[in-house]
């Protein structure tokens, strides 16, 4: 993951076209701006056929995915994906792990116990993927130390530049560091702000974000009813393009490597936002 480069552009799973050739155009286009890598969110199938079919797509993106989620996910059936495509595009794929959350896996019947434990067990179940190919999605300093101790690094999610600095001195010099944060480009603070709380609202939900936001200052009253408006600005860069461009810079200065831009606009896979965010951070 040498060329793994400053900017790289987040998106779930589930909003990217449904037909393949609308899905390779717009993987083309994306390797096209610039964007040195893209991360899959929302857990992608253990196929991982859209990773593959972007990988396909394109010629030197870095493809990871951010992450897939190992309560929902068959480890044989993972690495023998991992195996296909990584042979198939080497050097360009990365596996992105995670411990999921409570609800969601306890909505399929499973006990969600041990969580880091289970992810332990999980990474033993994949000795076909080195750790150089792995990334976890990692919040808290447990977490964190087994990304530094068993992977590439981490990948946080939905964190403000004061969780990278934290993460870089547990990850230490010498693993990946790529947290994800959104992105708005508009300085209408009402439409910004409510964009912005409709795409973060469902995470209040989820005590894996809210309690490590805790370690940053926020409270029971920034997690009431849709958010504060402290939970909405910490999260979502928006503003002026000089702005945005600014708290993003904050998670270099704090130890990433890179930073996965998640751009928030009117469609499922903005195009035309994602272009303007390159040119933004790209040019």
């Amino acid at each position: 993951m040498d060329s793994l480069r400053r900017f790289g552009l987040w998106t779930a799973g589930r909003n990217w076209p449904d037909t393949p050739a609308e899905v390779a155009a717009a993987a083309a286009e994306i390797e096209q701006l610039g964007f040195g890598s893209l991360w899959i969110g929302g857990s992608p199938a253990d196929d991982l056929a859209l990773p593959e079919a972007i990988l396909a797509a394109t010629s030197r993106l870095i493809v990871g995915t951010s992450i897939v989620d190992i309560w929902r996910s068959d480890p044989a059936v993972l690495q023998a994906s991992f195996t296909r495509i990584d042979d198939a595009c080497p050097g360009r794929f990365v596996l992105g792990l995670g411990m999921g959350h409570a609800p969601a896996t306890e909505a399929t019947g499973q006990r969600y116990v041990r969580p880091l434990t289970k992810l332990r067990g999980f990474l033993g179940q994949l000795p076909s993927v080195p750790e150089e190919k792995r990334m976890l999605a990692a919040l808290g300093p447990k977490a964190l130390g087994l990304a530094a101790e068993a992977s590439a690094g981490a990948l946080p999610y939905l964190v403000p530049p004061e969780h990278t600095a934290d993460a870089r001195r547990i990850l230490g010099p010498d693993r990946l560091l790529v947290p994800e944060h959104k992105i708005i480009l508009s300085d209408d603070a009402d439409t910004a702000r409510a964009t912005g709380r409709k795409a973060i609202a469902h995470y209040l939900a989820l005590p894996n974000y809210t309690n490590n936001l805790r370690r940053y200052g926020m409270t029971d009253e920034d997690f009431a009813g849709e958010g504060s408006d402290r939970w909405v600005d910490t999260l979502v860069a928006w503003g002026d393009d000089a702005t945005v461009k600014s708290r993003v810079l904050e998670h270099f200065e704090a130890g990433a490597d890179a930073v996965a831009l998640q751009v928030l606009g009117t469609s499922p896979l903005p195009m035309p936002e994602i272009r303007r965010a390159a040119a933004l951070f790209l040019s």
